[in-house]
């Protein structure tokens, strides 16, 4: 659309698919499909976004243990694998891209949540994300088509 944004990569730089390990913090080169949208809806309003973004809440969280069985898949508290939680107290996840890497018929340990999110200020590096200002972020949620796909170059 003829729009160029900042952005931050993983602190790992950009990898070939091939080489992209969990915990590595590398994010993986190639071209991804957007499969979801996820917001906090106590920091962002429904009316703000696509009709297909999907709420979440304190019980939900997104498997990165590669010996989970629901690997690379957002799950429900409890859970008794390694795990991150989407509603974190700081603002990087109150909006969430996902992307289809290794999903969702996952390779355990090729990589899990590889998400476009906020960032924590301009480029500062994140564990494998792609990460934009709140506000561009938003720009680029309300404007993805099916079509649409995340082109990362290495």
């Amino acid at each position: 659309m003829g729009r160029t944004f900042p952005c931050s990569i993983g602190r790992g730089g950009i990898l070939p698919a091939r080489a992209k390990r969990e915990g590595d913090g590398a994010t993986p080169a190639g071209v991804h499909r957007f499969v979801g949208m996820l917001y906090r809806p106590d920091r962002l309003s429904a009316a703000d976004l696509p009709d297909w973004a999907l709420p979440f809440g304190p019980s939900d969280l997104w498997s990165d243990d590669p010996r989970d069985p629901d690997y690379n898949l957002m799950v429900r508290a409890p859970h008794g694998w390694s795990h991150e939680r989407l509603t974190r107290p700081d603002p990087i996840y109150d909006l969430i891209l996902l992307t289809d890497w290794n999903w969702p018929q996952a390779e355990p340990g090729r990589g899990s949540a590889i998400f476009v999110h906020t960032w924590r200020r301009p480029r500062r590096a994140t564990a494998g994300c792609v990460a934009f200002a709140r506000a561009d972020l938003i720009w680029i949620a309300n404007r993805i088509r099916h079509e649409s796909r995340l082109v990362i170059r290495g």
